[in-house]
């Protein structure tokens, strides 16, 4: 549940409890703002279960659709519509297309139509609110109750949950419904009802601002359908306020998307543009939309008068806000390329100011916590490209001599200290959701990979680069032939890393096995490094040069081992928590010394091997 319509709710609670306190002429408003508030509440905490149920219901299945069938434009249509209906979230949605997008997945034109579909599936909000099925409320309550509370299996337990908000919603539009009916008796809210009717303009920007305010359509259309069952709101003015709910619904996109990336605020802006322009083109031919959704919606010849209009009014406006969002996403999906060029001339790329921002996490995936974990895991991957490219800059800079490459991997580890800051406090903010058993087990493999990747660069910053000064600081040039054993094992690593960022990404199991195949070689090259050098440390300054090999040939086991962790944890193994630091390399008798020095100073970094930090 959106936490602006939380503070309303509670600011509407209080109101009503203060105007309780004043004179016994004001209690009647008093006990209906609080008994609208109340049943808003319920209403919305019902229709957060129902969502969280079904999500658990379909599990990562949602995600795979959206991945899979969203290649062409009907099919992204269908699926937009299919995703939203079963996740109750457009919001969540669009993120995915977003994350979708900028991984490659998916182009912007493509995403046009998941999201035009996106807006299609919202209405089935309005279609389970408008069967007006409250007998089967405490039956939903008690059965949902049972279902998840007896259960262990989660897909039953999702099933309970959707019961049990299904149930909670009815109850709080029952609620709804009968703190509106004195409404029924007062001049002032039929004379307001009347110039709502007299002005559609009026009427949408009502809604548009009702649903601005809550941040959730389904909370203005559920009330709107109360009212249009107590006889309060005509078809025509529910239209109305229906359309204006559908642009004030674009404030919670336009707020999702700033400080995002540039191909989030496309999003957004396709969004914006489809609401807003179906919104505005339906407005003179309001009276023609009620036609059609009358003519689809059941009919009650055997009532007469306010009673008959209570009885289909509450399906007409439902249906109407299924035909406003199916005719427009039909007449649009025809010009997707039009809007994702308008949505591109609306955003500009424009130059990064340099700052660090994630690309894949969104708070409105926290929600449905399966889709917020795929987003963790890609921002996990990126914060891994991360510290690859930091490793690569830095033995570039030693296999050139580059200076810049060198300070280059600097101003990386720092981008990567910072996005990993981000990582974890998405990852805190997720752990404190109610998780499956599979989605906890997911989030501590996610944290414990994200540890390492930090760790990695942390490496990179804090061991290899002082040593990497030194070097290029240094008149003394190695050895061609330590030279050769230094950049092989340099680019060992490196491709053991890459490897372990794909297999994380990719959920690449072949990828993850050629990392921990890796080991022997690695520790052979590294064994190597004191066998090559040992003869030619004759000097002062080879003996100097050769500390400073050892130094780095052991920093880079320690993050092969790292990377293997990443590796394991891709594989879903548990992390080898016995396994031994590799040996040292035999050194000469002159460099031993430095050699534990340089080993004594490590106290902060990892320990070699897979052995838990």
């Amino acid at each position: 549940m959106h936490r602006p319509a939380l503070a309303l709710l509670i600011a509407a609670l209080a109101a009503g409890a203060a105007l309780a306190a004043q004179q016994e002429g004001e209690q009647g408003l008093a006990r209906m703002a609080l008994g609208l508030a109340g049943g808003l509440a319920m209403f919305l905490l019902g229709m957060d279960r129902l969502s969280v149920g079904l999500r658990t219901m379909a599990g990562e299945r949602m995600r795979a659709v959206l991945e899979r069938f969203a290649g062409n434009r009907i099919a992204a249509l269908l699926t937009g519509a299919t995703v939203t209906a079963v996740i109750q979230s457009s919001s969540v949605t669009t993120v995915l297309v977003v994350g979708l997008v900028s991984a490659g997945a998916m182009t912007l034109t493509q995403s046009v139509g998941v999201i035009l579909g996106a807006n299609i599936g919202t209405t089935v909000t309005a279609q389970i609110v408008a069967f007006r099925i409250d007998d089967w409320a405490l039956a939903l309550l008690a059965g949902g109750f049972a279902v998840e509370f007896l259960s262990r299996d989660d897909r039953l337990r999702g099933a309970g949950g959707a019961a049990l908000g299904l149930g909670l919603a009815f109850l709080g539009m029952e609620m709804m419904s009968g703190a509106m009916a004195p409404l029924r008796d007062d001049p002032a809210f039929w004379s307001l009802m009347t110039e709502l009717g007299r002005r559609p303009a009026l009427a949408l920007a009502a809604g548009a601002a009702a649903t601005a305010l809550m941040q959730s359509s389904s909370a203005t259309t559920g009330v709107v359908v109360v009212m249009a069952g107590q006889g309060l709101v005509s078809v025509e003015t529910g239209i109305a306020l229906a359309l204006g709910a559908n642009v004030g619904t674009c404030v919670t996109a336009v707020l999702a998307a700033i400080g995002k990336p540039a191909d989030a605020r496309r999003a957004a802006a396709v969004h914006v543009l489809f609401n807003l322009i179906g919104a505005l083109a339906w407005l003179p031919f309001i009276d023609a939309l009620a036609a059609m959704a009358r003519a689809v919606s059941p009919l009650h010849p055997e009532l007469q008068g306010a009673a008959r209009a209570a009885a289909e009014a509450p399906r007409a406006i439902a249906n109407a806000n299924t035909l406003f969002n199916v005719i427009n996403a039909a007449v649009m999906i025809g010009f997707a390329d039009l809007l994702a060029a308008a949505a591109r001339r609306l955003v500009p790329d424009r130059p990064e100011d340099g700052a660090v921002r994630p690309e894949f996490l969104n708070r409105a995936l926290i929600a449905a916590p399966d889709f917020a974990l795929h987003a963790a895991r890609q921002e996990t991957a990126r914060l891994g490209d991360m510290a690859l490219d930091a490793l690569r800059a830095a033995s570039q800079a030693l296999e050139r001599r580059d200076r810049a490459r060198l300070e280059q991997a600097a101003r990386t580890c720092e981008r990567a200290d910072a996005l990993f800051k981000m990582i974890v406090d998405y990852l805190a903010e997720l752990g404190r959701r109610r998780l499956t058993e599979d989605e906890a087990a997911e989030l501590q493999r996610l944290a414990l990979c994200a540890s390492e990747f930090h760790a990695m660069s942390e490496l990179v910053l804090d061991r290899i680069a002082p040593v990497a000064r030194l070097i290029l600081a240094s008149r003394h040039a190695p050895a061609l032939a330590s030279q050769g054993v230094n950049e092989a094992l340099r680019q060992a690593v490196i491709s053991a890393v890459a490897d372990a960022v794909r297999a994380l990404r990719e959920e690449d199991a072949e990828a993850a096995r050629r990392n921990l195949a890796a080991e022997d070689d690695i520790d052979r090259r590294v064994a190597a490094l004191g066998i090559t050098h040992a003869p030619s440390a004759t000097t002062p300054e080879a003996v100097a040069r050769f500390r400073r090999d050892l130094e780095i040939g052991h920093v880079l086991r320690l993050i092969y081992s790292l990377s293997r962790r990443v590796a394991r944890a891709a594989l879903e193994q548990p992390p080898a928590a016995l396994e031994q630091p590799p040996a040292a390399p035999e050194a000469a008798p002159d460099a031993a010394a430095a050699e534990a020095e340089a080993t004594s100073t490590a106290a902060a970094a990892p320990p070699a091997g897979d052995a838990p930090r």
